[in-house]
């Protein structure tokens, strides 16, 4: 879709991204509604995830901080190195880490935030009522005020060579339109599955277990952007 065709009808473009999500999508929801079900059905994973959440407990907001750098920094450079650079380091692997490390990593803590926040305002119980709140506030506040503006003027940005020169123009109607809003439409076919199932684990596997699907997402995508470069 040409540009021009983006700005005229965004939600258009979502809805094809959404498409184009589709098996990526599916791959990682199935990873995750197995993680759920063993928790729940399977002894020595439920055993084995407790550790996990005992680590989240121990390391608090630097267990998350720590997953998102390795989930959305390193991953990625990491799939390109091995799998696209014949496993040569370059000096842009560099630089998209120095940008990279800092972008996850506040926003591994501000996930964590979040989740601590919805624990707070509904509780920990896990009731399809709890999860249903909790999902609409993910998808519907926190991603459509912060999360999805916050990553596509962050990547914006670095792409554009770290200039300020169009920032003003990051804030108006016509950037969320043409910008967020078809990554916002894309996104939910996604993550709406994912958080649902995330929500219902116990609040100490929440962020660790956002960690796990955003590596998946990420290797995915990387491996599909590479392909298609």
């Amino acid at each position: 879709m040409t540009a021009a065709a983006i700005s005229n009808n965004p939600l258009r473009a979502g809805l094809l991204s959404a498409r184009a999500n589709l098996l990526p999508g599916l791959i990682v929801q199935s990873v995750m509604a197995i993680i759920v079900a063993m928790y729940y059905l399977y002894a020595p994973a439920h055993a084995w995830l407790l550790l996990v959440a005992d680590a989240k407990a121990r390391y608090g907001f630097g267990f998350s901080i720590a997953g998102a750098i390795v989930a959305g920094a390193f991953v990625p450079e990491l799939l390109r190195i091995a799998c696209f650079q014949h496993g040569k380091p370059r000096v842009e692997n560099a630089r998209n880490l120095l940008f990279t490390i800092p972008f996850w990593a506040f926003n591994g803590f501000m996930v964590d935030a979040l989740y601590r926040g919805q624990a707070l305002w509904f509780g920990t119980a896990v009731t399809s009522i709890v999860i249903v709140k909790k999902v609409l506030v993910d998808q519907f506040i926190y991603n459509v005020v912060y999360a999805a503006p916050v990553t596509a003027m962050g990547y914006h940005w670095k792409n554009e060579g770290y200039s300020w020169a169009n920032a003003r123009s990051w804030f108006t109607r016509a950037y969320y339109a043409e910008r967020i809003l078809p990554a916002l439409v894309a996104t939910w076919g996604v993550w709406i599955p994912l958080v649902s199932l995330i929500y219902a684990l116990p609040s100490l596997l929440q962020t660790p277990l956002f960690t796990l699907a955003l590596s998946l997402w990420v290797m995915i995508y990387t491996w599909m952007a590479e392909q298609h470069s």
